[in-house]
């Protein structure tokens, strides 16, 4: 089971909440126990789970980034000028795997799967991907 969705970002940089797509996407797929994992196929994005309860939580991961990987540099090398992208991509990371208990998405209380673009405004996709547990207790 793999589904593949579309979003257009807005920003440069930006976190956008996509808890709810996962948890309705894995609802309909009826995965009741198992793994789900949520992927990015882009260089200049990536996948994070964090606390989806203050957005200046997310506007300081951001923050942070852009002052660890400006996005102007004297010593980048990368043709398409868009190093940063790259090095906050890969920092982040390209996927996340949550565990899914009783038909829902095992998170903490206050945590949340974000899609993370880095160099946008663009149209992006992620895929969600449903691992279920077999009648014996594994995967």
């Amino acid at each position: 089971m793999l589904k593949s969705f579309q979003l257009r970002t807005t920003d440069r940089s930006q976190m956008i909440n996509i808890t709810d797509k996962v948890r309705e996407t894995i609802q309909q797929m009826g995965t009741v126990e198992g793994l789900v994992i949520v992927y990015c196929p882009h260089t200049t994005a990536g996948i994070t789970i964090n606390e989806g309860a203050d957005p200046d939580v997310a506007s300081d991961i951001l923050l942070q980034l852009d002052e660890l990987f400006p996005w102007e540099h004297p010593l980048y090398r990368h043709y398409e000028g868009n190093s940063a992208a790259h090095l906050k991509a890969s920092t982040i990371g390209a996927s996340q795997t949550i565990p899914v208990m009783n038909g829902d998405l095992v998170l903490g209380t206050w945590q949340a799967i974000y899609f993370c673009e880095f160099d946008g405004p663009r149209k992006r996709t992620f895929l969600i991907k449903a691992l279920l547990e077999c009648g014996t207790g594994t995967f």
